[in-house]
């Protein structure tokens, strides 16, 4: 996210307009610091540590008179504006610094420090206000922590910057050119950062700094969560500032250090302070997250007590100041070092989730005024922590004693803060869980919001952990729907206890009526719609009370998709079904929020049964949708080697065995390597003629890696045909084998197209790759040759269709991947199962369903050559205890009459396309082996599948319900009174038609 944030013009003239600005005023003030401190004479050490005291009060103070009108001039004008204005008026503030340090003049440094603290005063609203109008919700804690690291960055730059510039004489010149530079630059990125627009136009704006200050406070004392994290936002700066201004003297008074000491530590602490921003940014993961507060506040306090321990055990120094290496290298200079880095990463943690929260509480009309609020209340702990520290070092308390002071503060703020926790403090422990063991990932978490305060969130369950990472998610406490015989066994009640829970039991109407009542009532209610932890690994049976649910109380459903959790002990995965992983990534998606649709005629037992197929389709639509299909196939086989694991079977065949995920994307890539050589034009489609078998997928797979397209040939079509059929391809190669044409009686194939095309034999290739290939092969990244994205084309499969002449189909990688999605979002079918593929390869239905499917699946592919060996085939599916067999009615019929009645025992679907299945078919299969048929619908153009008849929704005569993501109409045709003319769309439909 941070990437992403810094390359948008959203951001990042924001974040560049912030760190020159912040950089001018830290160098600004610390070069007068280190002015006073070792180059103007004054009475002695003591009055030069309050001299740099009332330098910090002098910036500071503008703060606490000026942010309210800041605040209020942001929310009534273009914040955008506001802030070209004010940083053009920075460069004559740069002026006056320039002359200051021409006449080395204190007065006229402080006088510009002071301007430069009056447009920082205004800014500040502005600067924190534009982050909510530009970025998403997710985006603002990596947005704070990013602004956070920028501002310290700048005080490390400027402090180093400041420090040698001062170390090598303190030039007015290069002092001068340095702050003019810095101010032009801030005004020009001010310039790119976009409109925002006006956020309360009809807002007065109040002159009178005292009394809209004083209202500012009102209003934000009024909204207690508001006022408790603007106290906490407030703490982090007066111990900042404290720190920071104690800092200098006890370098130079304490330590015996020189200027160099003093820049050494600032940047150990702005380091410190970036390291801890980023950590919260990413414990938050996108989420309002305020536990890291307390945590960074007690870390804070034991840090600070250990910094003030060993100052106190230091030595008074004689002699000359001591440099950054012999301080570093000295055993108390190395722990300081530490505790300060340590202080700074628990500064951090603890301010960029609160003030994240205090961005996302606040409503947009209004969101500069309460910043504003916000800084004058941390201007006012700032100034008053600056005048206490000066008045404590007035009364002589040594810089060791000040130091404990604030870190036994912190401690107790730490303990006030849990206690007082705006937010849920066991949801921000389980998210920040999540988040650091198992690397939670938050996509789409704005849409929880679009669906309104009684949002119904509709989760896939695949593990114990779902509830708990679904309590981490979302702000509102929610209300559990938990099946009633779970919420009885004992391991469930400590969850209940801290959480809003109701039982759901589909023999009681009472209950779901009571969740009903719930959900109307403003209740945000999370439900697992299957009712169970899933076995299979994909979606399962959801029940009807869920989908009543949600019919019954009008609320918007919101899908959720849980995926990484399965892989843990905590699931009922069997290890045969999931690589395990003791902390795997987990990811959690939330999709835009939808409504269910019922008839309104149905009532009863109907409407119930309507509305649980309802929430079902949601659910397979999310898993769909979910599917990552914009990118190559090769490398979603490639994903599903790492996921399901490298050495699993991938395919198997009569002649050459087993192949393993390794060998097989190993052997595609080093094939592919050879093809590229062989075919140096990479837009030229290439014919790929050979049969089910291993080598034809890691042919296929390797002109994917390769980038180049196989066009996939009917070779049982005839010589005209498969001419005809290059021709509209533009296809002048053909990949074969001699093994093949010779055991398929294909010699006349070949004499008819040899003189018009080229062909390159598998075996020549094969014998061409030499055991440096191997090697390279074995050793290289498993990664495509070529990157390919959805786009691009992924086959070329031929049709005739009713025109007779052959037609090429282009599909892409993404209609591809979209199509072999769409079924498994409706087939539960996972590693456990084998696919037993006849169907040839140069067909749709063979290629995609038969083969891609499976293999980026994790299910194992059986590749057989023919489907007319009616006795031989059911043997094999017998025993190779097969799971999943594609044919058509005619070949179903023929290996019905010739199998024995047990051979058929291991499968579980049995899918039929392409012609009607005969009840005869039908009838067979079910009385001689107890197997339905699953009828379906698809055409080549359409990936192939677009309709398909499944375990849970299967009506014999039909070939199913359409598939998710496919949008379809029925045009009426003159002369036909029942159907008509199918339109369908969706992201699996062709690329376009090729023709001679």
């Amino acid at each position: 996210m941070f990437r992403t944030l810094m390359t948008t013009r959203r951001f990042a003239p924001l974040f560049w307009c912030q760190f020159f600005s912040a950089f001018n005023d830290n160098f600004l003030k610390n070069a007068l610091a280190l002015l006073i401190l070792f180059q103007v004479s004054v009475r002695g050490e003591s009055s030069g540590g309050v001299l740099v005291t009332l330098a910090s009060a002098v910036f500071i103070g503008p703060f606490f008179i000026l942010s309210g009108l800041g605040g209020q001039m942001a929310d009534r004008y273009d914040k955008a504006v506001l802030a070209k204005r004010l940083k053009f008026a920075e460069i004559f503030a740069a002026l006056l610094s320039v002359l200051g340090f021409w006449l080395h003049s204190v007065p006229l440094l402080f006088a510009a420090l002071g301007l430069f603290g009056i447009i920082a005063a205004l800014f500040g609203p502005i600067k924190y206000g534009i982050l909510p109008d530009h970025l998403k919700r997710e985006e603002l804690t990596a947005g704070n922590a990013l602004v956070e690291a920028a501002t310290f960055l700048a005080i490390l730059l400027g402090t180093i910057t400041a420090g040698l510039a001062m170390a090598m004489g303190g030039h007015a010149l290069g002092l001068g050119a340095g702050l003019m530079g810095m101010a032009v630059l801030c005004w020009l990125a001010a310039r790119m950062i976009p409109a925002t627009g006006e956020g309360a136009p009809d807002l007065h704006v109040d002159r009178n700094v005292a009394r809209s200050t004083a209202e500012l406070l009102r209003d934000l004392w009024s909204d207690t969560r508001l006022w408790r994290g603007s106290v906490i936002v407030s703490w982090f700066w007066l111990v900042g500032v404290v720190i920071l201004s104690l800092m200098p003297v006890l370098v130079r008074q304490t330590l015996n250090g020189t200027e160099i000491v003093a820049t050494t530590l600032l940047a150990i602490f702005s380091v410190g302070i970036a390291v801890g921003s980023g950590l919260a940014s990413w414990l938050a993961s996108g989420r309002i997250v305020l536990l890291p507060t307390p945590v960074g506040a007690v870390l804070m306090g034991l840090f600070g007590l250990d910094l003030a321990w060993t100052v106190s055990q230091v030595s008074p120094a004689v002699g000359e100041p001591v440099g950054a290496w012999d301080f570093i290298s000295g055993g108390s200079g190395l722990r300081i070092a530490i505790d300060f880095f340590g202080l700074a990463v628990a500064g951090g943690l603890y301010v960029v989730p609160s003030f994240a929260a205090v961005q996302a509480w606040t409503e947009k009309a209004k969101r500069a005024r309460v910043i504003g609020a916000v800084n004058v209340l941390t201007a006012a702990f700032m100034v008053a922590g600056t005048l206490a520290l000066a008045v404590l070092q007035g009364l002589g308390l040594s810089t060791a004693q000040l130091l404990g002071l604030v870190a036994v503060l912190n401690l107790i703020a730490g303990a006030v803060i849990l206690v007082t926790l705006p937010t849920n403090p066991l949801r921000d422990a389980l998210s920040i869980l999540f988040r650091a063991f198992y690397r939670l990932e938050v996509k789409g978490l704005e849409n929880v919001e679009k669906a309104g305060p009684n949002a119904i969130v509709a989760l896939n369950h695949v593990s114990f952990l779902d509830a708990p990472l679904a309590l981490s998610l979302l702000d509102k406490e929610p209300v559990f729907a938990i099946d009633h015989g779970i919420a009885q066994r004992w391991w469930v009640k400590p969850f209940l206890k801290v959480t809003k829970a109701m039982p759901l039991d589909p023999t009681r109407p009472l209950a779901t009526r009571t969740l009903i009542n719930a959900v109307k009532s403003g209740e945000t209610l999370i439900i697992f719609p299957e009712g169970r932890l899933t076995v299979t690994g994909s979606l399962m049976k959801v029940y009807d009370g869920a989908g009543l649910i949600a019919d019954k109380s009008g609320a918007m459903v919101v899908p959720v998709k849980i995926d990484g959790p399965e892989r843990t002990i905590f699931s009922r995965l069997k290890r045969d079904q999931v690589r395990r992983a003791w902390w795997p990534k987990v990811t959690v998606t939330i999709m835009p929020p939808v409504r269910l649709h019922v008839d309104p005629e149905l009532k009863g037992k109907n409407r119930r049964r309507a509305a649980g197929a309802a929430l079902y389709d949601i659910m397979s639509d999310l898993v769909f949708e979910t599917a990552d299909i914009d990118r190559g196939v090769f490398a979603a086989l490639i994903e599903a080697g790492q996921l399901h694991g490298w050495r699993r079977t991938a395919l198997e065949d009569p002649v050459s065995g087993t192949m393993s995920y390794a060998r097989l994307v190993m052997g595609a890539n080093i094939l592919g390597r050879k093809l590229q050589a062989l075919l140096p034009d990479a837009k030229k489609p290439v014919g790929l003629m050979l049969p089910n078998a291993n080598g034809a997928a890691v042919t296929f797979f390797a002109l994917a890696s390769a980038g180049r397209v196989p066009a996939m040939i009917n070779f049982s079509a005839g010589p005209a045909a498969v001419l005809s059929a290059c021709r509209a391809a533009q296809v002048d190669t053909i990949l074969t084998s001699r093994a093949f044409i010779e055991k398929g009686r294909l010699g006349a194939l070949i004499e008819g197209i040899q003189g018009t095309l080229r062909l390159i034999y598998l075996e020549d290739v094969r014998a061409g790759v030499t055991t440096g290939d191997k090697i390279r092969g074995f050793l290289e990244p498993r990664r495509p040759l070529v990157a390919r994205h959805g786009s691009d084309p992924a086959a070329i499969l031929f049709t005739s269709g009713s025109e007779g002449t052959p037609k090429g189909v282009m599909l892409a990688n993404r209609a591809m991947l979209a199509n072999t999605a769409q079924v498994a979002a409706r087939i539960d079918f996972g590693p456990r199962d084998k696919v037993f593929n006849v169907l040839p390869v140069f067909h749709a239905f063979g290629l995609t369903a038969g083969l891609v499917l499976p293999l980026i699946s994790g299910v194992p592919v059986y590749l057989y050559p023919s489907p007319l060996h009616y006795r031989i085939v059911p043997e094999l599916i017998y025993g190779t205890n097969a799971t999943v067999l594609f044919g058509t009615d005619t070949f179903l019929t023929g290996y019905a009459k010739m199998a024995h009645s047990y051979d058929l025992r291991s499968l579980r679907y049995v899918v039929a396309g392409a012609e009607p299945v005969k009840q005869a078919t039908r009838k067979t299969w079910a009385e001689k082996f107890g197997l339905r048929i699953l009828e379906g619908y698809g055409v080549t153009e359409c990936g192939p599948v677009l309709a398909l008849n499944t375990p849970m929704f299967n009506r014999f005569g039909t070939v199913g319900r359409l598939l998710p993501g496919i949008e379809s109409r029925l045009e009426p045709v003159p002369g036909i009174e029942e159907g008509g003319r199918l339109a369908v769309r969706g992201p699996n439909i062709m690329l376009g038609y090729l023709r001679a």
